[in-house]
């Protein structure tokens, strides 16, 4: 009879937590312990936003697994519980919490230990060390929590950056009645999930409800009695500056891996600054894996290698890392899709594969049509665009964007197309769904792959 298998976990959010669930799924007597630096087990960070919007009634609510639900599992969790070092030649990590040291010995070690906000070089940001009042980011609960307690009816609110976390916050600070303002620092926004001529449309519907200031540096902050009172910003085109008062900033310019433990121990880290791992989610150190914001992949367009950022995909890498690591097997695709969406001031959006600045590389021909959700005689109907993308030698479908009604589950079809490596010419064939008060006889997803045929012909003809 042998011993037990030994495993630890470094991280519960989304990755860390779906790695201990199928780890027990494929071995049921493994010991399973998670070390969690944070007070909460397993929650949703996506969710935030809508816990502080009240859409969600109470953070709480956030947690997917609780404390019961591991320990009920046999799975022995550590909450506010650090990491102090990792022994390989000895398999056996140190942890630290506030009464008690605590060691153990593993056969697998799982890294889960995600990313941290990066603040950008405003002046003033910060005072010894810490943001200003006032001044937040949104990656915790209790980070959530802090916002909530600031936010003020009638008050004047902004956010640095108009990626998907940025343009979700202000929708949830504008529902809650204050005045918001969005500076980003490119020419356009949504710069990594919508080409340009599919964000314009969304810039100018945001407008008609709160100011969006693009191609606009965030230079530094005043503050009062140790709170912010202002923000200055700069123009890049003409160096002209511009001061915003407000009560509240929110930093939504993205995150950088945490990856210190993982580099104590020898894993290799890539160019993107994450942990670089392959489709079983093994690093470079034997018996290690790493999984979510911390970790590196490849794009399954370009092969380009990218910091893992997607819950949808650190949920498939907990997968994937809890079961090899209990003696399973479980591979991912051959790099990344980036499937997403977000909603926004009524406005659905979704996109699959690279945008374009992210395809120098590729020749690209697409295809944009815009429809209804509905026959157009048809009471209700919503307006939905649809863009794709197929590569001009071969003809497959390797990106689609949509904005409008039902984006999301239109882009989870298209995802099947860019996964399954189909051209053009298949999928504009597909046999979509009709009834009139459902869906228009022939869908925007299959109209515009029609656009998009019609120019690579063209093109064919006349090189």
């Amino acid at each position: 009879m042998t011993d037990a298998r030994r495993i630890i976990i470094i991280g519960c959010g989304a990755g860390g937590g779906t790695s201990a669930q199928f780890a027990r799924k494929t071995d049921r007597t493994a010991t399973i312990t998670i070390f969690e630096k944070g007070r909460y087990p397993q929650y949703s960070k996506c969710g935030l936003p809508y816990a502080i919007a009240g859409t969600v009634p109470a953070f709480q609510d956030l947690i997917e697994f609780s404390e019961e639900w591991f320990q009920k599992e046999h799975i022995d969790i550590h909450l506010g519980t650090s990491v102090e070092s990792i022994d390989m030649k000895n398999k056996r990590v140190v942890a630290q919490n506030s009464s008690e040291r605590i060691e153990r010995e593993f056969d697998s070690l799982i890294l889960a230990t995600g990313a941290t906000p990066w603040i950008p070089p405003i002046q003033q940001i910060q005072n010894n060390g810490q943001l200003l009042q006032g001044i937040f980011v949104l990656r915790t609960i209790d980070d959530g929590k802090q916002i909530l307690a600031q936010i003020k009816k009638g008050k004047h609110a902004v956010i640095i950056g108009a990626g998907l976390i940025g343009l979700e916050m202000a929708d949830t600070l504008h529902t809650k009645g204050m005045n918001v303002t969005v500076v980003e620092a490119l020419p356009t926004i949504l710069a990594n999930t919508l080409d340009e001529d599919m964000s314009e449309p969304v810039l100018q519907s945001l407008q008609l409800k709160i100011s969006v200031l693009t191609n606009h540096l965030a230079m530094r902050v005043e503050e009062h009695h140790g709170a912010i009172i202002s923000l200055t910003i700069k123009e890049n085109n003409t160096g002209r500056e511009k001061k915003i008062q407000t009560d509240l900033l929110i930093i939504a310019t993205g995150t950088k891996p945490e990856t210190d433990l993982a580099k104590t121990i020898g894993c290799a880290i890539g160019k993107t600054g994450g942990i670089i791992v392959n489709e079983k989610t093994e690093t470079s150190v034997k018996d290690v894996y790493a999984v979510g914001d911390c970790t590196e992949y490849k794009d399954f367009i370009t092969n380009e290698p990218l910091c893992v950022g997607l819950g949808s995909i650190v949920v498939r890498q907990g997968i994937s890392a809890g079961t090899n690591a209990a003696g399973g097997t479980y591979t991912l695709p051959p790099g990344v899709i980036l499937t997403r969406t977000s909603e926004f001031f009524r406005m659905e959006i979704a996109a699959v594969g690279p945008v374009k600045q992210g395809m120098k590389n590729l020749p690209l021909v697409t295809g944009k049509y815009t429809g209804f959700s509905k026959p157009e005689y048809f009471p209700g109907k919503d307006s939905i665009t649809i863009k794709v993308g197929a590569e001009e030698q071969t003809r497959r479908i390797i990106s689609a964007q949509a904005v409008g009604s039902n984006a999301a589950q239109r882009i989870n079809t298209l995802a099947c197309a860019v996964l399954g490596k189909m051209t053009i010419e298949e999928f504009r064939k597909l046999e979509t769904a009709y009834a009139p008060p459902i869906a228009p006889t022939l869908d925007a997803l299959t109209l515009a792959c029609d656009v998009a045929a019609l120019r690579l012909d063209r093109k064919r003809r006349n090189p």
